[in-house]
Order: structure tokens, then C-alpha cells, then sequence
């Protein structure tokens, strides 16, 4: 594995190669891939529709964040008749239907006069108020770009539910007068590897903390895209045979506000005690909220928890899987701390398996289990009973 392959090693001699483009190029093709969906992601958030580069090109928008404008340029660019592209598990939620296994999206067709934004976000989410003057029906046939469509707003954090129509022969001269951008389908799909495989080292500074006074944070970006993770180190891991390493997702309720619906908080502070009891160690505190959904739809799924349904059963109505994370980003991150041996402090043995399949030697697994407080009890054993963790 490559952890930085936009970083140019000067030719033998030490001299530096001229025709070479330093690292974040702009014209290094990485980077321009990297830009593009991280624009695309971007401009999706705002409410601004984007070209989808496929056989046949689609024109997106989120059903999220449609308003009036967006919806108006969306027209302007559309070739053919509007679809709402879905997620199987809510796509079978709004037609009162289950849908054939396997489906990877599903398309709903839509008459025009039902473009409207409030009509569209009730469709995207079981928790809004439901606006249903029509019932919307099955569309013939579901776009073969429909998967990185729904990729490319899962990559915003927004609710994979978007407005597709086939592009007008022109429509890409209208974005580019429009300035809207457009970003290819295979760039969608393959940006979670090319993001996690970009990251770079950007900063460095000793941060002692409670418990632990010999802790170092580093920050790592991938270049044009905006996204950023940290590595709390405690001691001199680098030179430890098989330090202690954590992978713990971002949980802005659990760690920062000590909620009680988790276990993070708990397992945040225990595993840098523990750590710094051992004299080493790595935390990798990844930005990955809510398993990879983003700290809103975190929230969605904690109001669908409250009628009922499991963490599991929630992420899935809003149409995300059950654990969208990326851990190719660890990898990467501790191959560039040079911590190659290691034992897991982790209680999911998916976590084991996938570092295991990017490379690293996970020596063995260290149990981190925290007990239940009476409030999270049933969400500790959602996460034995369906992702098979091991809270012995």
C-alpha cells in the first residue's frame, strides 16, 4: 500500500525533479479527481444541482436540500423526465412494498407538479413531516449511474435520496454557464479509496492531556479535499515492537458532551488511559461520525431509535447501511506513523478484518468493553447481537 501517492520522491542523487509537480499539484490528475467530487459534494450541500458524467449523463439533486432555485436550474438542465432515486430500504418504506433483494437503487417516478421541496425532503426522511398529495409509483427502469448518484450524496453527509433526470444534449454548456460542476461516475465510486490513500501529514504539536502528559496530535488531509483526521499519540509508539492502537470514530454527542445513549465517551478516555498505563500508544481519531454517516443524520437516527428501532434498523430507514466507514483511512494513517505491528483495543472484530485486509498486522485484539449505565443498555446489545461485537 501506498499511503501517499501524491507525494513525488526526488531521482537518485537527492536533485530534485523539475518536470516533477509537487505535491497538490494542481495539475496532478489525483488531485483534480479528489477536487471535482469534493466540489460536487459541496455544491450538492448548497442546494445546487450537478452533472453526473455516465452513459447517459444524469443531472442531480438532493432531495435534502432542493429549494426553489436549484430546482429551476435542475429543469433548465434535465433532457427527459425527473426520477427520484431512493435507497432500497426507503424506497420499500414509501411504496408500501418490499423491493426485490439485492437492489442496489430504486427509481420513483415523479410528475412535475410534485417539484416541490417540501414534498421531496418528506420522501428523503422518515422523520420529517410526510407531504403526500400523490402517491409516487415505480419508474420503468433505475439509471445504471444510480448507485454513485447516491454515493455522491452520501459523500455530502446528505440523505442518499436524489432528483435524476437523463441531461439535455447541451446540458453541459448551461453548467458551465451556469459555472455548475460536473464529475465523472467512476470518480464517485472510487473517491473513499483515493481520499484515504491521498492523506498527508499537515501538522504536528505535543497536547498533553489529562492522564496522559506525553501526547502528541497529528493532523493528516488529503489535498483538495477538505477532510481531516487526527492522531493523538501518547509516548513513542513509533519505536514500540506492537503499541496499543485504537480506531475510534468521531462522536461529537458521546465524547464532548458525555451522552449517555453510547459507550465512545467511556471508550475515549479508557483507551487513552490505558495507553498512557502501558507507556504507549496510538489513538486514531477518525472523522466518522455515526459510523460514517455525519452528525445529523446521527441524529435522525437517534429520533427513529426513539419510535423504536434499533441502530441498526435506523441507519437503514434513512437509507445508509449499517456501518459506512472507511478504514483504508487508518491504514494509512498508521502507515504513515510507521506503526506497522500492533495489538487492537477494540471490541469489533470487523475492525480486526479490516485492517488485516489493508495490511497491517494486528497481532491481536484487546478487549475495550465498558459496562451499560442504564440508558444505553439496549444499544450495547444491538452492537453484540447484529455487528457481532465481543463486550466480554
Amino acid at each position: 500500500m501506498n499511503p501517499t501517492p501524491l507525494r513525488h520522491d526526488p531521482p537518485a542523487g537527492g536533485a530534485e525533479d523539475p518536470a516533477a509537480p509537487a505535491t497538490g499539484s494542481p495539475a496532478d490528475p489525483d488531485v483534480l479527481r479528489l477536487r471535482g467530487v469534493h466540489r460536487a459534494t459541496a455544491d450538492l450541500r448548497r442546494g445546487t444541482p450537478v452533472l453526473l458524467e455516465a452513459a447517459p449523463d444524469l443531472v442531480l439533486l438532493t432531495a435534502e436540500t432542493a429549494g426553489a432555485r436549484g430546482l429551476g436550474e435542475f429543469q433548465a438542465l434535465a433532457g427527459g423526465p425527473a426520477m427520484l432515486l431512493l435507497a432500497p430500504v426507503r424506497a420499500a418504506a414509501v411504496l408500501h412494498r418490499p423491493v426485490p433483494p439485492n437492489t442496489a437503487a430504486l427509481a420513483l417516478r415523479l410528475p412535475e407538479a410534485l417539484f416541490d421541496p417540501a414534498f421531496l425532503r418528506s420522501l428523503a426522511d422518515p422523520t420529517a413531516e410526510q407531504v403526500l398529495p400523490a402517491e409516487p409509483v415505480l419508474a420503468p427502469e433505475c439509471p445504471a449511474a444510480a448507485p454513485a448518484a447516491l454515493a455522491l450524496a452520501k459523500l455530502a453527509r446528505l440523505l442518499p435520496a436524489v432528483l435524476a433526470a437523463p441531461a439535455a444534449p447541451d446540458a453541459a454548456a448551461r453548467a458551465a454557464s451556469l459555472r455548475l460542476q460536473s464529475v465523472p461516475a467512476a470518480d464517485v465510486l472510487a473517491y473513499p479509496v483515493a481520499l484515504a490513500a491521498a492523506l498527508v501529514r499537515v501538522a504536528e504539536a505535543q497536547v498533553p492531556l489529562d492522564g496522559a502528559p506525553d501526547a502528541r496530535i497529528v493532523a493528516f488531509r488529503a489535498p483538495d479535499a477538505g477532510v481531516e483526521h487526527l492522531a493523538i499519540l501518547v509516548g513513542r509508539p513509533e519505536e514500540a515492537e506492537a503499541p496499543l492502537v485504537r480506531l475510534h470514530s468521531e462522536c461529537f454527542t458521546g465524547d464532548l458532551l458525555g451522552s449517555l445513549r453510547c459507550d465512545c465517551g467511556p471508550q475515549l478516555r479508557g483507551a487513552i488511559r490505558r495507553m498512557a498505563e502501558e507507556g504507549a500508544g496510538v489513538l486514531l481519531y477518525l472523522a466518522q461520525e455515526g459510523r460514517g454517516i455525519g452528525l445529523v443524520n446521527k441524529l435522525r437516527a437517534y429520533a427513529l431509535q426513539d419510535r423504536g428501532l434499533d441502530t441498526v434498523d435506523a441507519n437503514r430507514a434513512l437509507g445508509w447501511g449499517a456501518d459506512e466507514r472507511n478504514f483504508l483511512v487508518a491504514a494509512t494513517m498508521l502507515e504513515a506513523l510507521g506503526v506497522r505491528r500492533l495489538r487492537l483495543l477494540t471490541n469489533n472484530p470487523d475492525k480486526v478484518a479490516a485492517l488485516a485486509a489493508c495490511g497491517v498486522t494486528v497481532l491481536r485484539r484487546e478487549s475495550h468493553a465498558f459496562a451499560p449505565n442504564g440508558i444505553n443498555d439496549h444499544y450495547l446489545a444491538t452492537k453484540a447481537e447484529r455487528f457481532g461485537h465481543l463486550l466480554e
